[in-house]
């Protein structure tokens, strides 16, 4: 009877803090839905941006162009976009590091096909006069940037057993759905002309996941599932690759040039007997 109780008591509490998502959730479509927003937020052109992250680190002065480089040959990118279905990371990097005003960005990837279709279509003639496509029009990439996943776990656990141990039996179902998600990405930057790394910085995100819970309840309290009872994965992948940046823009702040007496490249001083 004192498990029934406990039941009893859980129930509303649990419901008290789920009815409101649940209930947002059936509203119906929503554009520009606080829900569905990653860390990477607004917009960007040019030096002007519109509801940027405000924790998103900036920079009083442009340090150079960057392109973006994802290497898709690796196995972290083959599970980002197979097993979980989800895209590249460049567009959100792009737009990170226009929104900070750190780095000017220019296209490297696969838009590059269509800027080189263009200039084809230019010199076969193809294009009217004027279009303006000649040669010696590219920027230059002062650097490259590169991302990856370093760590990413879909459920962290621990919190099961501590809200069954607390609620009995019906915690126990409740915390078995609140999943733990956590990510750890890597950023480098590289200067181009010398193939130096400037830079690397990592970082990290947690957040956890009601999952099953809006289901259980709506046998409970008359609420369906869905809407905010599921937190993607690229969620925290996103948190995960902006703290990584602010991390970087804090460390160019501080830059100063690693120097090899002699030079760099001429040998260095670990000799070879």
């Amino acid at each position: 009877m004192a498990r029934a109780t406990i039941h009893l008591r859980v129930i509303p509490l649990v419901a008290a803090l789920i009815i409101p998502l649940s209930l947002t959730g059936c509203v119906g479509m929503q554009m520009g839905s606080q829900s569905a927003k990653t860390t990477a937020t607004g917009s960007t052109a040019g030096s002007s941006t519109d509801n940027a992250n405000p924790a998103l680190e900036r920079c009083d002065a442009t340090l150079g162009t960057l392109a973006v480089v994802e290497d898709t040959s690796t196995s972290w990118y083959h599970y980002l976009t197979s097993q979980w279905r989800l895209g590249p990371t460049t567009p959100v990097l792009k737009m990170l590091a226009q929104q900070s005003g750190c780095f000017v960005v220019v296209e490297r990837g696969a838009a590059m096909n269509n800027v080189m279709q263009e200039r084809g279509l230019q010199d076969a003639g193809e294009l009217r006069q004027g279009s303006n496509f000649g040669k010696g029009q590219m920027v230059a990439a002062d650097y490259s940037m590169s991302p990856s996943i370093t760590f990413s776990n879909q459920n962290a656990g621990g919190l099961g057993g501590a809200v069954g141990g607390l609620f009995g039996s019906v915690g126990a179902a409740i915390g078995g759905s609140l999943n733990v998600k956590e990510a750890s990405t890597m950023l480098t930057l590289i200067d181009n002309r010398s193939s130096v790394q400037l830079a690397a910085a990592e970082g990290s995100a947690r957040n956890v996941d009601m999952g099953a819970v809006g289901g259980m309840l709506a046998g409970t309290v008359g609420l369906g599932g869905g809407g905010y009872t599921n937190t993607a994965e690229g969620k925290v992948i996103v948190a995960a690759f902006t703290d990584s940046f602010n991390n970087m823009v804090r460390a160019l702040r501080n830059y100063k040039a690693q120097e090899v007496k002699g030079g760099l490249g001429t040998g260095g001083n670990l000799k070879v007997n």
